[in-house]
């Protein structure tokens, strides 16, 4: 479970998150939206310690994040909206193997989880390629196979279908729809719910910081244009 308490964060006089208070519990598929500047990737930088409060806490599994970082980022996968935030090696499949390698997994494990993840966001076969040669959209899908390929009780994707081509986000939605099925919790930053809306258990709203709506996406929807949002 992650769950923010009186959550506060500010960028020198400008608060970002203003109070957030939420919980989000494991199996659940919640996306995040808001316009631009309403906080949605600063919240979400607090859930496995990327970021430090200001004030209130931040709990994964009842624990607070900074009283165990290492288990918060292993309990929580991470995906960026810039893909070069997370590249740590110079070959796709080298990138996508290295988290699983620091949990100590088997050799054998290891190249499942990376076949796995390669092949879930429409890379397979191009685990030898340089990262630096790859397209804007094929580096944004090794990111996601990075954060596939560690198996995350809760994976979070800071808008995960920017960049990438019809085929690809096809593939992505239907690997989101096993993980799910399976129980992993998945929470989507996004300012687009095409083909997230029939997906997802709850939608949180947020604007100038703060939650502005929250709940299933039948009773929210109506509220979101009011936010800037579309709601389909």
């Amino acid at each position: 479970m992650i769950e923010t308490r009186a959550l506060v964060h500010r960028y020198g006089d400008a608060t970002a998150l203003d109070g957030i208070s939420l919980t989000i519990d494991d199996g659940e598929f919640v996306a995040i939206v808001g316009a631009n500047g309403s906080g949605k990737t600063t919240l979400v930088r607090h859930f496995n310690g990327l970021l430090e409060p200001d004030a209130g806490d931040v709990l994964i599994d009842g624990t607070p994040v900074f009283d165990d970082v290492v288990a918060a980022r292993t309990s929580v996968g991470m995906v960026f909206q810039q893909p070069r935030d997370c590249f740590v090696a110079a070959t796709v499949g080298a990138d996508v193997a290295f988290g699983p390698e620091n949990l100590g997994r088997s050799r054998v494990e290891i190249d499942r989880r990376v076949v796995d993840a390669l092949a879930a966001v429409g890379m397979a076969g191009r685990a030898d390629e340089r990262i630096d040669r790859l397209s804007g959209g094929e580096q944004a899908r090794v990111a996601i196979a990075g954060a596939l390929a560690m198996d995350p009780d809760h994976l979070v994707l800071d808008e995960p279908f920017a960049g990438i081509d019809w085929p690809a986000r096809r593939r992505l939605l239907d690997h989101l729809d096993g993980l799910s099925a399976a129980g992993t919790g998945l929470v989507v930053v996004t300012h687009d719910l095409r083909d997230l809306r029939d997906r997802i258990d709850r939608i949180v709203a947020l604007s100038a910081g703060r939650i502005a709506a929250e709940g299933p996406p039948e009773l929210v929807a109506s509220e979101l244009p009011e936010l800037g949002i579309r709601p389909c």
